[in-house]
Parts: C-alpha cells; sequence; structure tokens
C-alpha cells in the first residue's frame, strides 16, 4: 500500500504532524510505503520560496495583515481567489501521482486536500483521500472540495460539532487530537532529567518557550520573562528557551544574569523531556506545541498569538481553563503574581489539560485511514 503524506512549509506544525504520522505508519505497518512532501514545493520551489518568506516576514513584522488574509480566506472574493490558485496548481501535482499511484493521501495544510480533491473531481486518483487539522478551530479553506474528502480528523469535540454544522458528513469527521510524537508516551525518569539540566528536583519548574519561530513580541514576551523572574522566589525555577532565535537567547541570558533559578537555553530536541519534568508551561499557542503541553498535563501560560488561527488557538484554551491568556494590553506583572499566588487555579487547569489530553491521537488517525482501506 503506498500513503502519500503532505505538508507546506507555513509554520512548523504541519511538518512535524506529517512526521509523526509518517513515522507511525513506518514503525507499525508491514507492506506500507511512505513519502513525505512539501505540496508547494513540488509545484514549484520559487513559489515556495516565496510564498514562505511572505508569511514569515508577515508573520513576524504585521502579524494584523496576517489575521485579516486569515480572516478572509474563508469567504468571499480572497477565498475563490485561493481554490481557483489550488486547482490551477493540482495540474502540476498529477505528475506525482501518475508517478507515486498512492492509495491513501494524507493532507496536513488545506492547499495540499484542495489539490488532490481537484485530481479526485477529474477522475486522476482514487485515493481515499484525508485531511488534517492542526490548529483548535476550523477554518473553511479546509472544507473546500469535501464532497472528495473521506476523512477529516479534527483536535476536539467542538470543532467535529462546528464542521457538522456546516453540511459536512459526521461519518467523516473524527476528533482524534493533533498528531502526536510518540516520545510524548514514554515514561521519563524526572530526577535523571532534573539533574542533567542541573535544576532543583525539590523545586517546580517552569518552561518558557520565548523564541518561536519568527520572535515575535521580542519586547512583551522579556516583560512576560521577567515578571515570572520576579515573582516566582525560591519556590519555582524557570528554563527559558530562545529556540533558533541568537539575538532573543542573548537578551534572555542579560536580563537573567548569574539568577541561579533560570536557565537558558537556546534550540532543544528534548521538549518531551523538559515537558515531564515542568509544572506550567508559557508559550505562543500553536497548534503542536499546545498539543505537547495537553499531553503532559500541563497548565498553560499563552503569549503572543499570531492573528487568526493562534488567537482562535488562545481563545478555546481560555474558555476550556486550561490555559492563562497574558494580553499585549495587561500587566504581566499583575497578571503573573495573579496566577502563581493562586496555586488552586493552577491545580484545576492541570486537571483538566489531562482530561484534554489526547495521547494516543497519532495511533487513531493511522487505525481509522488503515482499516479504511482493508
Amino acid at each position: 500500500m503506498k500513503i502519500l503524506i503532505f505538508y507546506a512549509s507555513y509554520g512548523g506544525g504541519h511538518l512535524s504532524a506529517a512526521k509523526s504520522i509518517k513515522q507511525y505508519l513506518d514503525e507499525n505497518y508491514k507492506d506500507v510505503e511512505t513519502k513525505l512532501v512539501d505540496c508547494v514545493e513540488y509545484i514549484n520551489k520559487g513559489l515556495n520560496t516565496i510564498t514562505t518568506f511572505a508569511y514569515k516576514e508577515m508573520a513576524k513584522k504585521a502579524p494584523w495583515a496576517w489575521g485579516e488574509i486569515y480572516d478572509h480566506s474563508q469567504k468571499g472574493a480572497m477565498s475563490h481567489i485561493s481554490s481557483g490558485a489550488n486547482k490551477f496548481m493540482s495540474l502540476k501535482l498529477n505528475k506525482l501521482f501518475e508517478e507515486f499511484n498512492p492509495d491513501i493521501v494524507v493532507s496536513t495544510h488545506p492547499f495540499a486536500s484542495q489539490m488532490t480533491a481537484c485530481l479526485k473531481e477529474k477522475g486522476k486518483t482514487n485515493c481515499i483521500l484525508a485531511s488534517v487539522m492542526t490548529d483548535f478551530a476550523s477554518h473553511d479553506q479546509w472544507l473546500v472540495g469535501s464532497d472528495y474528502i473521506d476523512h477529516i480528523f479534527v483536535s476536539h469535540e467542538g470543532m467535529k460539532k462546528d464542521i457538522i454544522a456546516k453540511g459536512i458528513p459526521a461519518s467523516k469527521i473524527h476528533a482524534t487530537g493533533i498528531p502526536l510524537s510518540n516520545r510524548f508516551l514514554e515514561h521519563f525518569n524526572r530526577k535523571e532529567i532534573k539533574a542533567s539540566f542541573d535544576l532543583d528536583y525539590n523545586k517546580k519548574t517552569i518552561l518558557f518557550f520565548g523564541g518561536g519561530e519568527f520572535g515575535l513580541g521580542k519586547e512583551i514576551t522579556l516583560k512576560i520573562l521577567k515578571a515570572f523572574i520576579d515573582n516566582i522566589y525560591d519556590e519555582y525555577q524557570i528554563i527559558a528557551i530562545s529556540g533558533k532565535n541568537e539575538k532573543m537567547q542573548a537578551k534572555f541570558e542579560e536580563l537573567v544574569g548569574d539568577n541561579p533559578n533560570v536557565q537558558v537555553y537556546g534550540y532543544t530536541n528534548e521538549v518531551p523531556e523538559l515537558m515531564s519534568i515542568s509544572d506550567l508551561v508559557v508559550t505562543k499557542p500553536g497548534g503542536l506545541t499546545i498539543t505537547e503541553a495537553l499531553a503532559s498535563g500541563l497548565p498553560i501560560v499563552v503569549i503572543n498569538p499570531i492573528p487568526g488561527q493562534e488567537v482562535e488557538n488562545a481563545e478555546f484554551l481560555e474558555k476550556k481553563g486550561v490555559a492563562v491568556w497574558i494580553r499585549k494590553t495587561e500587566n504581566p506583572y499583575d497578571a503573573v503574581k495573579e496566577l502563581l499566588e493562586n496555586p488552586e487555579q493552577i491545580k484545576h487547569m492541570k486537571i483538566r489539560s489531562k482530561l484534554m489530553a489526547k495521547k494516543n491521537s497519532t495511533k487513531d488517525i493511522c487505525k481509522i485511514l488503515m482499516d479504511s482501506k482493508n
């Protein structure tokens, strides 16, 4: 059986979700050949370079503009332009279908779903098509060509109800959760991990993700980190992650100085380990990071959401009582002080986080896909 897995390079969550599905299929099913493809890069490398650069720059320098595009792409002229472009680009994608001839196509980005739906409509492929949404709110671009989409995987039951209300059959929609690396299913030795990061075993740990892919809201991020540093006293310790953003790392180190309760790291691939020893996570509300935090049973403090899908994620998490959202208009010191002085609130956030977690999301998605072909 051949399975084609599509992603696009607009944010890291699409690729991570696609990789998780590929890894699970490769490790758990025999006689399955998987292929991972960036759908836009395959069509035109130049187009991919320009559009991903434009997305990053807009998200970094004019996030309000990205929010406008996100909203308008659901309805009206911009929606038709986007759908029309994907119909045109599907002709170029057809070569890949002729060469690989997939039995199943999994898409973690709406562009690939639309293009594959176009090819199914034209009789160019009879594959099973599955769309995997990687946020906590639905967007109408995912539903273009829905007559030709066989499975839609969403993060929670509320999304399923929203999509059913738009006329999509309930039998197509599965509230499995967002695909998650199997490393989050491992049982880690907290004592060993804390020792490896030179952390005090008896202190609670705050995991602070402040770099982000684009280094958004640098000044606000620094103010929020300072607010945590000023409020932790001797009860907490902080691990501040700046990611690949070297300028942010330098700012973090300058702010922290020789404070023994705060450690600064750049990029790390030990997020599952770090989440396993943490008691609270501070982060932008990207779909993947939030899924990982929920799987780790962590209360969440949301900072710097990009207008559009991340704001919708933040609103959802806040409504469900698993997150506190520190808005730009708030005094971060007061917000952090209020939270850390309310251990009962943090305790209840943790309980809700564990209840919301869908740790077997990748396994469940792959089982539904494989069963549908048998």
